[in-house]
């Protein structure tokens, strides 16, 4: 019996590769082999894995008669119709355990870096200034911290924040499922009384645009927000106009309305929006390039997490 053979179609820890082998699959890599390349030999493979490359539609899954899985080195499968590939039969694998430790500690990040200048006492410096009652920040500890989306990178990020003396409040789509860390209200309470803002929620019809300008409106406090989720979760010209007014105190973002579905360069876009020139330049705006679960030791335990949820096939 000949071995099963996985389609990679991104490049991922080596680990991997190595550890499916010794699982009895057969490798072949396509890490920039043309989609339109892949199609003419998917039919022949009994799995895949990919990362955000390009997305798997009712198309490319009709052709693929003979996949078994799609595993997706990630947390979410929103480039995947899932439906659909379900309907024929093929198990979904993610892997969201692989890197939510990595952007809990990264939000956690982002949030100490708003609260304390950092950006902005780093680039007084550079500029040859000492300007320390211009730098003052403000303490995380008593304030009211609310977290939108409470599964895995939510929980961890909540975790995270035990040791700084805060009151944690979590809304999420499912019931019951605040814990120690964190209590469960619904979204109107937790409105009226957080400080702090963190999405951990995945793309879906849903939560697109959903930190828009009436959310904003109807914060009772003024709050710093973190988006370490997905940027079409954010209409950036509101978020930009809550910045404007104070209302937003500042912005952590992982992610931005502006990415491609594959996360690529937001500097590959044309005509660049006036928003995203404010946020580029903003001295309460802090920005990393999608890299909050993309960390040395993420990309080996996504791999393996993924070995090993093939492995319970």
């Amino acid at each position: 019996m000949s071995p099963l053979k996985i389609l990679h179609v991104d490049e991922n820890h080596p680990l991997m590769l190595e550890r499916l082998e010794r699982l009895g699959y057969h490798n072949d890599l396509a890490y920039t082999t043309p989609l339109e390349e892949i199609l003419k030999t998917i039919n022949t493979y009994d799995g895949m894995v990919i990362r955000s490359r390009f997305p798997i539609d009712k198309k490319f899954i009709d052709t693929a008669q003979n996949l078994r899985f799609i595993a997706r080195v990630g947390a979410g499968l929103e480039n995947i119709d899932v439906k659909y590939a379900q309907s024929k039969n093929i198990h979904l694998i993610a892997a969201p355990e692989g890197n939510r430790n990595a952007v809990g500690e990264h939000a956690i990040g982002l949030l100490l870096g708003l609260m304390n200048k950092l950006r902005l006492g780093h680039h007084s410096i550079q500029q040859g200034k000492w300007l320390r009652e211009v730098h003052r920040g403000f303490e995380l500890e008593n304030k009211k911290v609310g977290i939108i989306g409470y599964g895995n990178t939510g929980k961890n990020f909540a975790e995270k924040l035990k040791g700084f003396n805060v009151k944690v409040l979590c809304h999420d789509i499912l019931p019951n499922i605040g814990d120690e860390n964190a209590t469960q209200v619904d979204l109107q309470t937790l409105m009226d009384e957080v400080q702090v803002l963190s999405l951990h929620i995945p793309q879906s019809k849903q939560t697109e645009n959903m930190i828009n300008k009436a959310f904003i409106s109807k914060m009772k406090y003024p709050f710093w927000f973190i988006n370490t989720a997905r940027g079409k979760a954010v209409v950036t010209q509101d978020l930009v106009a809550g910045l404007r007014s104070g209302k937003i105190l500042g912005a952590g973002l992982d992610v931005l309305e502006y990415e491609s579905a594959s996360f690529h360069s937001i500097f590959n876009i044309k005509n660049r929006p006036e928003a995203l020139d404010f946020l580029l330049s903003a001295d309460n705006v802090l920005l990393s390039p999608h890299v909050g679960g993309w960390t040395v030791e993420s990309h080996r335990k996504l791999a393996q997490t993924i070995v090993d949820k093939i492995k319970a096939l």
